[in-house]
């Protein structure tokens, strides 16, 4: 998918909490200088008629420090970097012990209803891309779905095959807890298993299945609990992806002892 079509929302989020911290570290400077400024205010003695010189010093020596000051804490973390569509495996970010999988499908078969993957996208607890690629259908496909999946007929001439993604994917999930929504429909594409014991299903967990009266959206979740509207139009699996991770992390207690309890009920 175009980076064009990712969430305008998710922007907007991302380009809130930058400014929220430019305003807060801002403030604190101005604060900061105003104290400074309020103590040398006693400290500066009366006036008596020495040499003109001196105050200007200490003026310019005030000013030199309020700049250091500024400088410093006006300082705001860097920009990550655009996520590098259909990239394959990132090598310089650390997987960790959580990741976060969401995969898109086409429709193959009679009338384009049985589907096949197309796309997978892992990130971190971090929310880093970790992988990205398009998948070669093995079926012909009868149905791109592209108003939903975000998957179109020249996607396939960068795509890797299917042996390959799989390979990869199983290996970086290999030992690891993966968050996702609906996960079953995933590893099904993906012809994979996981141990129930290391998976974080956003579609399962009783607190979010209240909110919708059943088996809830991952757009209806996003939207009341993270305040970010994805799956507008097109589908990104990347950004599905990190939402399903920020959802885990708010809620990571929750999960665990839905985990341990599972676990609990099968011995």
């Amino acid at each position: 998918m175009d980076l064009k079509n990712l969430s305008s929302n998710w922007k907007k989020l991302q380009s809130t909490i930058a400014t929220e911290k430019t305003t807060s570290n801002t403030e604190t400077s101005t604060n900061t200088s105003s104290k400074l400024k309020r103590k040398r205010s006693h400290a500066i003695p009366t006036p008596q008629p020495s040499p003109r010189k001196r105050p200007q010093q200490r003026t310019a020596h005030a000013v030199h420090k309020r700049q250091k000051m500024e400088t410093t804490t006006s300082k705001t973390p860097a920009p990550e970097p655009p996520p590098a569509v259909n990239a394959g495996l990132s090598p310089d970010v650390e997987i960790g012990k959580y990741i976060s999988l969401d995969c898109e499908m086409v429709g193959v078969g009679p009338l384009g209803r049985d589907s096949a993957l197309a796309r997978v996208s892992i990130v971190n607890y971090n929310n880093a891309q970790i992988y990205d690629s398009y998948v070669l259908p093995k079926e012909p496909v009868t149905d791109w779905r592209t108003s939903i999946s975000g998957i179109a007929p020249h996607h396939m001439s960068v795509a890797r095959t299917f042996e390959e993604v799989q390979a990869a994917v199983a290996q970086i999930i290999g030992g690891r807890i993966v968050i996702g929504h609906a996960l079953r429909h995933d590893f099904r594409a993906l012809l994979l298993d996981h141990p129930v014991r290391d998976i974080r299903d956003t579609s399962r967990l009783a607190a979010y299945r209240k909110v919708a009266g059943g088996t809830p959206k991952l757009s209806l979740l996003a939207n009341e609990l993270l305040g970010v509207e994805i799956q507008g139009g097109e589908h990104s699996s990347l950004e599905d992806a990190r939402a399903c991770m920020l959802l885990f992390r708010r809620d990571k207690e929750a999960f665990e002892v839905k985990s341990q309890r599972g676990r609990g009920s099968k011995r």
